[in-house]
């Protein structure tokens, strides 16, 4: 399998390493200078295909790592936003607070303006009744001045004394006696009582006035304490203005982030494609100079038990629910590409070579690892390191895309189709033409990526029991 995956969900599905090309027949008679010098060509324009690949991958890592800078600082002010939200609704809730006790000194200086406006009629209306009062005392002493007057021009006391004197008799005396008498306390006792009220009038009048300016007093308090508040609400309202101006000015970065974020996926796919187009040139050429000599990949190949592991948790992921037969054609599609020039030398890059076993990079090759692959897998790992080849295959995938992409020559096991050149022939078209427009391949240049459905092939593999 020259690479069995997926490409990520924004790229199609499409096929491992394309060698779209047919076998090509090497001249009858070639000289051994001539195919050295044809050899070296060959090698010199892989090296040039690789070292764009290689300009493409920074390219990729340089993308990525900005749009893992740019998600990083996109979700420092989305926490940034939340916290100024949070702040809001605190700011929110102290200026509806101080709004609240506003409202309840409005009242308390309402009710106070009440009852001092009530005080000042109470005051207006004692003022009232002490004038009353204090008239009445007028009166009566200009009254009582009076007659004091006309006694005294009829002779004063002498002249009261001739009026009880000029008496006819004893009772008319002392009815004359008892009238004055009684005139003289009447004055005495209504000028008393005149008196008392006044006083009285004026004891109200001096509580009254003092309670004025007691709810003078709480009136200026309760104005100072309105306006404190009035200044805090101010200030609040400042910090809130302030604070929303904040959270509007980090939304915005927020908009800035996801356009950046979707110019860089944008420029993310172009590389993709760009580094899978020059992925199938690197496989067309290599298929070119494979084609000049069939190489011997047979024989055995000494491993650390670190790559026993790795090759053994390979097989189990991509074959776990193949037979065992089909466990070492995986196995030998593996040792075939470290014993083949045109790929790495050793099992690890192999497994791990950029753009090759989705198994690997969807992270399942070392999950197997870390939980230890089945024994059968390992067996049937080291059967192919000790030189048990089945064939000698370089790819494998499923049979339906092998009929969809026309390849020719590939020898089914199990679920798999292997075969060592990607050789096409008429069929690919008549395939292509069955398949749904919404899996026709993205790119008129294949992309080096197995189909996503053999993902799904190799999942339902694992599930089953190995034969």
């Amino acid at each position: 399998m020259m690479l069995c995956g997926k490409w990520k969900n924004h790229i199609r599905p499409v096929v491992a390493v394309f060698i779209v090309i047919a076998y090509l027949s090497v001249p009858y008679r070639l000289s051994a200078d001539e195919y050295e010098d044809r050899l070296a060509t060959m090698q010199n324009e892989e090296n040039q295909t690789k070292d764009v690949i290689s300009n493409l991958e920074k390219q990729t890592k340089a993308t990525k790592d900005s749009i893992a800078l740019l998600q990083e600082q996109k979700k420092a002010t989305e926490n940034n936003v939340s916290l100024l939200k949070g702040k809001s609704d605190a700011l929110q809730s102290e200026i509806e607070g101080y709004s609240g006790k506003l409202n309840e000194l409005n009242g308390q200086i309402e009710e106070t303006e009440n009852e001092m406006s009530a005080l000042s009629a109470q005051i207006v209306g004692l003022n009232g009744e002490l004038a009353e009062i204090r008239q009445k005392i007028d009166d009566n002493n200009a009254m009582l001045k009076k007659r004091m007057r006309r006694v005294y021009e009829k002779g004063g006391s002498k002249g009261m004394l001739r009026l009880v004197l000029e008496a006819n008799s004893l009772t008319d005396i002392l009815t004359r006696y008892e009238y004055l008498d009684a005139m003289v306390r009447y004055d005495k006792q209504k000028i008393a009582e005149c008196r008392e009220l006044e006083s009285q009038i004026e004891e109200k009048v001096r509580q009254v006035e003092e309670k004025e300016v007691q709810l003078n007093a709480y009136q200026d308090e309760l104005d100072d304490k309105y306006t404190e508040l009035e200044d805090l609400t101010g200030q609040v309202q400042s910090k809130l203005d302030d604070t929303n101006s904040s959270i509007s000015a980090e939304t915005g970065k927020l908009k800035d982030f996801d356009v950046q974020l979707a110019a860089l996926d944008k420029t993310m796919k172009a590389l993709e494609s760009q580094t899978a187009a020059a992925q199938a040139q690197l496989a067309k050429q290599i298929a070119q100079r494979l084609a000049m000599k069939k190489e011997d990949t047979s024989g055995s190949y000494s491993a650390s038990g670190s790559e026993l592991e790795w090759l053994a948790a390979t097989i189990q992921a991509e074959a776990g629910g193949e037979s065992y037969t089909g466990k070492l054609g995986v196995g030998s599609v593996i040792m075939n590409r470290v014993k083949s020039s045109a790929f790495p030398n050793d099992i690890k890059s192999v497994i791990t070579q950029n753009m090759q076993f989705a198994s690997y990079r969807s992270g399942k090759v070392e999950l197997i690892i870390a939980n230890g692959p089945n024994s059968t897998c390992v067996s049937a790992a080291q059967e192919v390191l000790n030189g048990a080849r089945i064939g000698d295959y370089l790819f494998f995938m499923t049979k339906y895309y092998a009929d969809y992409y026309g390849i020719k020559d590939y020898t089914m096991i199990g679920n798999h189709a292997f075969f060592y050149k990607w050789e096409t022939g008429p069929k690919e078209q008549e395939v292509q033409q069955e398949q749904p427009a919404e899996e026709q391949p993205a790119e008129e240049q294949p992309q080096e990526e197995q189909p996503q459905e053999e993902d799904h092939q190799e999942e339902e593999n694992d599930g089953e029991s190995e034969e």
